[in-house]
């Protein structure tokens, strides 16, 4: 009596029965996925955020679809003091990135369309496009040792179908962290272009260059001047922007993300009269988070900077404890929150992962929940609180040194 649209297959896997059955038993846990922010020893300014979200409008209640100007203007200051261009007009609110997703699927596909996705990629992609009805389909990224990630855009042309109504591109990549380039965004445009299909840049952690982190280098060769730091206000496809407090400000409990629209003249019109219409009928974003947009988003800097120190110090603890691990090398990282350990071919990132929480109580996720294209990688988050990171990751080391001897 259900929809399709729910996932049928429930069932466990091998890593969460074993971290359960850990938990249980009263062992430590040395978590070194956690990537919520709140829960990451950060912090805030409670008080001006409390009193941002605490002013007397939020006692009248004034719907408007495409959200309040006052909060769409603030987040073109935003973007103004990013260098881009962005127009309030253009701009529709959601309570988060996920809920934008949701709306761009409605206005842009019927159930049976297809959605191009990245892959590494966030396996939350497959459950949003699942629960609109539609089938997702993988495009390749592609590692270079020099270079680092790229789009493979001859494999992304030929996964075009009659059926295809968009192309998701994350930037940076969650978790790869690469950052889409410019080359790469003209070619993409040009394929939205010829087959009539929109384009939607998921940049939630596009403020976490690694640039950004202490001043610190990762090399020539990830050409940095080739990066797209946002591509809001693009105009050679009709293009589709997402972001939000989520990463901007490290709240994603106040749920406020946006989509911001550009492209040719006509089609940008009927895309926003449509988002205009899909957000009508859900009013979702809450006036109080609205009126606060502007007190918040001034904290962001306070915030980011933390951020960017943690993921700074994490990354550098974890390169000199995989020096002594055999085989062990970790993927160049342009933004994002993540490290990605490549292992030697003969290693199952699934083993490691499973011995690790069983034998130490160290918790990482294996590249297959990413879809790497092999079992032989493992995801960290470098937002983990630095003492957990610092154990964990010592911990992990040494096990991979036993194993992989």
């Amino acid at each position: 009596m259900f929809s399709s649209r729910i996932a049928k297959n429930t069932q466990t896997n091998k890593l969460t029965l074993a971290l359960e059955q850990k938990r249980k038993s009263g062992t430590r846990i040395f978590d070194l996925t956690e990537s919520n922010p709140t829960h990451s020893d950060l912090h805030y300014d409670e008080a001006s955020i409390s009193r941002a979200l605490s002013q007397p409008g939020i006692m009248h209640y004034e719907p408007q679809p495409q959200g309040l100007l006052t909060a769409r203007e603030a987040i073109c200051a935003y973007y103004d003091d990013c260098g881009v261009a962005a127009d309030p007009r253009s701009l529709v609110l959601a309570s988060g990135t996920s809920e934008a997703y949701g709306y761009l699927f409605k206005l842009l596909a019927d159930p049976g369309s297809e959605v191009l996705v990245p892959v590494p990629g966030y396996p939350l992609l497959e459950v949003l496009t699942s629960l609109e009805g539609m089938r997702l389909v993988p495009y390749r990224n592609l590692y270079d040792e020099s270079l680092g990630w790229s789009v493979d855009m001859e494999r992304l042309a030929n996964t075009v179908s009659n059926r295809t109504r968009a192309i998701v591109v994350v930037s940076p990549n969650n978790p790869t962290g690469a950052f889409l380039k410019r080359s790469e965004l003209v070619g993409i445009a040009e394929l939205c272009r010829r087959f009539h299909l929109a384009l939607i840049i998921d940049e939630v952690f596009s403020d976490y260059s690694c640039d950004m982190a202490a001043g610190r280098a990762t090399g020539a060769a990830l050409q940095r001047s080739e990066r797209v730091p946002s591509a809001a206000g693009y105009d050679g496809a009709l293009t589709f922007v997402l972001n939000g407090f989520s990463k901007i400000v490290g709240l994603p409990q106040l749920k406020l993300a946006w989509i911001h629209v550009s492209g040719p003249a006509e089609l940008k019109r009927q895309a926003v009269e449509g988002l205009e219409f899909i957000a009508d009928a859900y009013l979702s974003v809450s006036t109080p988070v609205q009126l606060a947009a502007g007190a918040i988003l001034k904290q962001r800097k306070a915030i980011q900077s933390q951020i960017l120190q943690r993921l700074e110090d994490n990354e550098r603890f974890l390169e000199n404890a995989l020096r002594t691990a055999p085989r062990c090398t970790m993927l160049m990282r342009e933004g994002g929150w993540y490290a990605i350990v490549r292992l030697p071919e003969d290693a199952s990132d699934e083993e490691i992962c499973l011995h690790g929480v069983e034998e130490d109580g160290v918790l990482v996720h294996p590249g297959y929940f990413y879809d790497f294209p092999s079992g032989n990688h493992l995801v960290l988050s470098l937002l983990t609180p630095p003492a957990v990171f610092r154990e964990g990751t010592a911990k992990l080391a040494a096990r991979l040194r036993e194993r992989l001897d």
